[in-house]
């Protein structure tokens, strides 16, 4: 209902009016009733009431009914905040009312109206023009009935003047009250004065018995009068210890006077403050800032809490650096020299390193790159941030976002919550005492949310180059540039942050290594860290290219390298064993040794197959901890429902590419051969092994396509051969991702020749020529093609 009641303001009025109610209410004889909602208040019988008619419906109702002198009911909402409440939304007992007069102050229509007698809603009529029930009078009961009714009435009036004279309502209303004789002209006045909640008042409307609506009121008096007493001793013991306080002050700045006048040291904390403060390189609008908080520390009690919240507060913005930087080293040699000791490979983050320290070293100001590096885990994207910190000559700061879902914990608390702080960015700042150093934020992917805010839309400011140099941490409320500093993010699945964050950052993709990569970290970088971690010389232990490919490939699986690291950890371990027994044993760690050390192989890698099966195609695929190859198998049964079953744990986009593709065969039959009553009086059976692994995605289109047409056409598929692509209906070739994982997957695996989308040829041409060595690609637009290269 488009009724609105706002700005209620209670008005008691003479009962003079009484005889003209009574004929009003015999002039309306209707059994419908329209409906006027009030909202935040109610009204009682015998009493009047003045409302705003905010709403045209609202002054509609109120203006008919004044018009053609016709009852109306009011009824209060259940909630307030209803802006449009139909009849659910209100409750079911309320008051016919009269009225009286309808005036204009301003631009707000008022509206005066008188209750008459309480009402029950029966049934709803109509919505419109104007929301209409059918009702019931409500008859009092015990009206004239009511035991020791002149001592009801004294206590009752006594109740509610003591506690008007508490919460200092108008002189009158002791007046008014006294004068009012009859009880349900005093109920009304009462209620429509106290301040009493609508639920309250809603409950002594709806009481039917007069004599307990009496009781219920004096019990609520009785109540109120308490709480009110209570209230008014509590403001007064506050007042009496602000001036305990006060007392505290005034005598502590005299003490401090006649400890200036006898020559004494001034407070050791803040004298120190004062000499930090004079030594910092800061703006003026800082110096402004400080300079008032430490007048209002000069004047603060020390035993007060804002004394030591203050002095926090001046000590973080002394021992913030600002404008405080390290200086950069622009030797290029040297900084390639440090990026290519500390990590194999990763020659794009290196590239783009030196490229930015050429342009500053060229230019000799500019904003910093805000780089993410993403990949799987254990390529060494976080140690990396290390390398680049020594190289560039700065400070360094690793900060975890991993499980991060409070927003405080970037932008900082107010200072007006007890234990508030600033935020991670400003303390990190704060610790390394530099503007400028390398900062990694680390598994940025990994951000959470939940009531506490999102810190994705905080570091929305931190990474924005037009943004961060005035950032604004809740905690120190002045701007801090972040410009300078060289955030690098890294994160292992980019589809799990926000866009609005990607668009702000240069993504570099750090993907896996190769065998031989592997090999030449281990030589480097792995083995001597252990060596050094567990006290054995390296003359004490030599491993060879060879064992370490077979422990890559035969005990672990991952495109990075941190179970490799493990791995070697548990080798030397076990050749520290032997040498702390002063055992004999060999240093030359052989592929026989590892079984003694390691134990058995932990995985066994996929082999190709051969093509000795009708309607088995190689694939590729791109796991999270890299490339893979995997298995199609094609199988036709008689049967004539010529349907088409699915196994092997497939998603739903991987079923989907196996209906085009068998699709797509059904509408070119006739180009590949095949005769079209096969479909119908054959069932098809796919399967991908490996069952208990889930598997989904669009990349495997050709090779479910090839699969199928293999054992259509009674064609086998040509040696070593694998694909990956995803198929259209109209039996185009679209490109995939993750080539590089699934080249190097089919490298591991033997495989010679691969059949891959035209539009991938560019991540070909991307990819090292060492990677791609002895393989050769097949580049096609349509699925024709596909089967033209795969089958003989």
């Amino acid at each position: 209902m488009n009724l609105d009641i706002k700005n209620n303001k209670e008005e008691s009025f003479s009962s003079t009016l009484k005889g003209e109610n009574l004929k009003f209410e015999k002039n309306n004889s209707k059994k419908e009733l329209k409906i006027l909602a009030l909202r935040n208040t109610v009204l009682m019988p015998k009493s009047f009431l003045s409302i705003a008619l905010n709403r045209e419906k609202s002054y509609s109702i109120v203006k008919n009914s004044y018009e053609k002198n016709e009852i109306i009911g009011v009824l209060s909402q259940k909630k307030v905040k209803t802006e449009e409440p139909e009849l659910k939304d209100l409750y079911e007992i309320g008051t016919l009312v009269k009225v009286i007069k309808i005036s204009k102050q301003g631009n707000t229509r008022i509206a005066i109206i008188e209750g008459l007698s309480r009402f029950l809603v029966k049934d709803f009529v109509r919505k419109e023009p104007f929301l209409t029930v059918s009702y019931e009078n409500l008859a009092e009961k015990n009206s004239f009935k009511i035991e020791n009714i002149d001592n009801k009435i004294n206590s009752l009036k006594e109740k509610s003047i003591r506690l008007a004279n508490l919460i200092s309502m108008p002189k009158e209303m002791e007046f008014s009250i006294r004068k009012i004789d009859k009880i349900d002209f005093l109920i009304g006045f009462i209620v429509s004065n106290i301040p009493i909640k609508t639920e309250e008042k809603q409950k002594i409307l709806e009481e039917n018995n007069i004599e307990k609506r009496i009781l219920f009121l004096i019990k609520f008096l009785d109540l109120e009068t308490q709480n009110s007493k209570l209230n008014k001793e509590i403001q007064e013991k506050v007042r009496g210890e602000l001036s305990e306080q006060n007392k505290k002050y005034l005598l502590n700045q005299q003490m401090k006077a006649i400890q200036n006048e006898l020559g004494n040291k001034e407070n050791i904390e803040i004298k120190s403050l004062k000499e930090k403060i004079k030594n910092k390189n800061w703006s003026e609008e800082i110096q402004k800032t400080v300079d008032k908080e430490l007048e209002k520390l000069d004047r603060t009690n020390q035993m007060s809490p804002e004394y030591s919240n203050l002095l926090n507060y001046l000590s973080l913005l002394t021992e913030l650096p600002w404008n405080e930087f390290t200086k950069d080293n622009f030797d290029l040699k040297r900084a390639s020299d440090i990026l290519d000791g500390d990590h194999f490979g990763l020659e794009n983050v290196k590239d783009r390193i030196l490229e930015h320290l050429a342009i500053l070293k060229l230019k000799g100001d500019l904003k910093s790159p805000i780089i993410c590096l993403y990949g799987p885990p254990g390529v060494g994207k976080t140690s990396l941030g290390r390398s680049i910190a020594n190289a560039l000559n700065r400070k360094y700061i690793r900060m975890s976002l991993g499980g991060l879902h409070d927003e405080a914990e970037i932008r900082g608390h107010r200072r007006t919550y007890i234990g508030a702080m600033p935020g991670r960015i400003i303390q990190n700042l704060k610790k390394v005492k530099s503007s400028n150093p390398v900062f990694i934020l680390d598994e940025i992917d990994k951000v959470g949310n939940d009531f506490r805010g999102d810190p994705s839309f905080a570091l929305l400011e931190v990474l924005d180059p037009e943004q961060n140099f005035s950032f604004y941490d809740n905690y120190l409320e002045l701007p801090y540039d972040l410009s300078k500093i060289m955030f690098i993010a890294t994160a292992n699945n980019i589809s799990q942050i926000k866009p609005a964050l990607i668009d702000r950052m240069e993504l570099i993709d750090v993907s896996g290594y190769i065998v031989e990569e592997k090999v030449e970290i281990a030589k480097r970088h792995l083995l001597p860290k252990q060596l050094k971690a567990h006290g054995v010389k390296k003359t004490q232990l030599n491993v060879n290219d060879e064992t370490f490919s077979f422990i890559i490939e035969n005990h672990t699986r991952e495109s990075g390298v941190r179970e490799l690291d493990k791995k070697i950890a548990k080798l030397v371990r076990g050749i520290a064993k032997k040498i702390g027994f002063n055992e004999n044993y060999d240093k030359n760690i052989s592929v026989k040794d590892l079984q003694k050390i390691l134990g058995s192989q932990k995985y066994l890698q996929t082999k190709y197959q051969g093509n000795d099966y009708l309607g088995v195609v190689t694939g590729l695929a791109w796991t999270y901890v890299g490339g893979k190859i995997l298995f199609v198998e094609t199988s036709l049964s008689k049967g004539k429902s010529g349907k088409i079953n699915l196994t092997g744990n497939l998603g739903k986009i991987m079923k989907e590419s196996a209906i085009l593709a068998l699709e797509y065969l059904k509408a070119h039959s006739e180009e590949f051969k095949i005769k079209y009553d096969i479909f119908e009086n054959y069932n098809v059976h796919v399967h991908v092994p490996e069952g208990a692994i889930p598997k989904d995605g669009p990349s495997a289109g050709i090779t479910i396509l090839t699969s199928l047409a293999s054992a259509f056409t009674k064609r086998k598929v040509k040696k070593n051969l694998a694909m990956t692509g995803e198929i259209t209906l109209r039996g185009k070739v679209l490109p995939v991702g993750g080539i590089k994982e699934k080249i190097l997957a089919a490298k591991r695996a033997n495989i010679k020749e691969i059949i891959l989308s035209i539009d991938n040829k560019k991540d070909i041409d991307e990819i090292k020529k060492i990677y791609i060595k002895g393989l050769k690609f097949y580049f096609v637009e349509n699925c024709k093609e596909v089967i033209e290269i795969a089958l003989i």
